[in-house]
């Protein structure tokens, strides 16, 4: 089997389309590969974060894993700050990267914008750490959305750049493209990928939100002019495309098991508000048996599990670990 390592970082609210886009298809991936999943958390402090909420947050994501169906009898799941080879790995895989790697990197441009100069070198150094996360365990295999793709050819990158001035020693990692939710967009822009750290709630559909919140946040998302439910994969034709109700109508097929084409063939001649009414109870239908199940992990069990995942995780990391510090010269 091949193996496969992602993770989320416990901040912000994990919303829908963290968990189409991501959770949703590592559940399917257990099943066909050797899986190790993460709660990213030194990732999470790379930008302010109250301590307090971090903690709460990491074992909330971990919960959010178990609730969508990892299953911790097939994957690997840890907190990645319980593994100190992560930060390890880091600071050599440092002594291989170039200044000029890390200053292509969009993600920091973007985030660097918003924090001025109060941004960190973590910022900044963060792909490499998302680099060793992943060459730490020999990955094969990284399923990720295409805003992280600069970061998995970074992690390539680093990995034959240290092999062919160290002998081999990493396995050169491919990136694999969700493509089945792979782009739920925001409700409130329609341009721009939904964010579980948008300044605004009405951007996303959290996956704790209510009935009554997800209706409300389904009624005031935004819509394109017109008034048909229509739907376009042309996305050259902006005009025919209409982004935003593409958005609403990929959202309900990947919670109805639908076709776009079903959808539209269901509301023809109705308007936006048998539409959004009906989205809504779709994706409350799944949330609340999600969040039934979410309410019944109990921190115990949670901590157990990721102590267990974390023992798991050492073992690979440091055997990977010795190998890398003999290559480099470490005594």
């Amino acid at each position: 089997m091949q193996k496969l390592f992602s993770g989320v970082q416990p901040s912000g609210n994990l919303h829908i389309g963290n968990y189409l886009g991501a959770v949703k298809q590592w559940v399917t991936l257990q099943e066909q590969a050797e899986s190790i999943f993460c709660v990213v958390d030194l990732h999470a402090i790379t930008v302010p974060q109250d301590p307090e909420v971090l903690r709460k947050k990491t074992l909330e994501i971990a919960k959010i894993y178990l609730a969508s169906g990892i299953d911790p009898t097939k994957s690997t799941l840890f907190v990645q700050s319980h593994v100190a080879a992560h930060s390890e790995l880091a600071w050599i895989l440092n002594t291989v990267a170039r200044m000029g790697d890390l200053d292509k990197m969009t993600q920091y441009k973007d985030k660097s914008q918003k924090e001025g100069e109060t941004t960190s070198i973590g910022l900044y150094d963060y792909p490499v750490l998302m680099a060793a996360d992943i060459l730490l365990y020999d990955t094969e295999v990284v399923p990720v959305g295409d805003d992280q793709l600069q970061h998995i050819e970074l992690a390539r990158t680093l990995a034959r750049r240290f092999n062919e001035r160290f002998g081999e020693t990493f396995v050169v990692p491919e990136g694999r493209i969700q493509k089945e939710g792979a782009r739920i967009m925001g409700l409130d822009d329609p341009t721009k990928k939904m964010s579980k750290s948008a300044p605004s709630e009405y951007n996303y559909i959290s996956l704790t939100d209510d009935e009554a919140t997800v209706l409300r946040k389904i009624k005031k998302a935004v819509t394109d002019s017109g008034t048909d439910i229509t739907y376009s994969d042309d996305l050259s034709d902006a005009e025919a495309s209409r982004p935003a109700l593409r958005n609403l109508i990929n959202i309900y097929s990947l919670f109805s098991r639908k076709t776009p084409g079903e959808i539209v063939e269901m509301y023809a001649g109705k308007g936006y508000g048998d539409f959004k009414v009906d989205l809504a109870a779709v994706i409350s239908g799944f949330l609340t048996p999600f969040q039934e199940r979410l309410a019944s992990i109990s921190d115990e069990e949670v901590k157990a599990i990721l102590e267990a995942g974390a023992v798991k995780a050492r073992a690979q990391a440091e055997a990977k670990m010795k190998q890398v510090r003999e290559r480099v010269g470490l005594l």
